[in-house]
């Protein structure tokens, strides 16, 4: 014979289902469920475990790290807070040109960038807000005809008579 439960203890028994976990069945699952008109929960579990989702995933991140946005290849919240405009600035060319201490500022490296001092490969660039990815680092050189790289060659001793022409 079970005893008859107390007011309080009812309470506290309206607010637990024993039958529906919150494994089972949370409030996110049934969101998503409703907006996107999933009606079967087994094809929201397949979907959550297909190999496809997995190897689109993976191909997302290992991109975001190429570019630089993601400092290691992470997991999919990486995205969600990791992912910010401040991520992307840090990858323009005048920013990186600062971590790289080809100049002082990021608004020196700007006016450099603007008067077409800055190349990346064989391409001069003349936008400030050009994105550099992690292979295209090395190749941020400056322009062969700028009086800046005349005057860093000549600082430390590098200057050739050749280039002088």
């Amino acid at each position: 014979m079970v005893r008859k439960l107390k007011y309080h203890e009812q309470k506290l028994l309206k607010k637990v289902d024993f039958l529906n976990w919150k494994e089972d069945a949370n409030l996110r699952e049934i969101k998503v469920m409703r907006r996107y008109h999933v009606q079967n929960r087994e094809d929201y579990h397949k979907y959550a475990q297909d190999p496809f989702r997995a190897r689109m995933e993976a191909a997302l991140l290992g991109k975001l790290f190429d570019m630089g946005v993601l400092n290691s290849d992470g997991r999919v919240s990486d995205v969600v807070e990791k992912v910010t405009v401040s991520a992307f600035c840090r990858r323009r060319l005048a920013v990186v040109m600062c971590m790289s201490k080809m100049a002082e500022s990021v608004s020196a490296a700007t006016k450099f960038i603007e008067q077409g001092h800055v190349r990346v490969g064989p391409d001069t660039i003349t936008d400030p807000a050009y994105l550099v990815t992690r292979r295209m680092e090395d190749f941020i050189t400056w322009v062969d005809t700028s009086k800046l790289k005349r005057t860093i060659m000549s600082y430390n001793d590098e200057l050739d008579d050749y280039d002088l022409l």
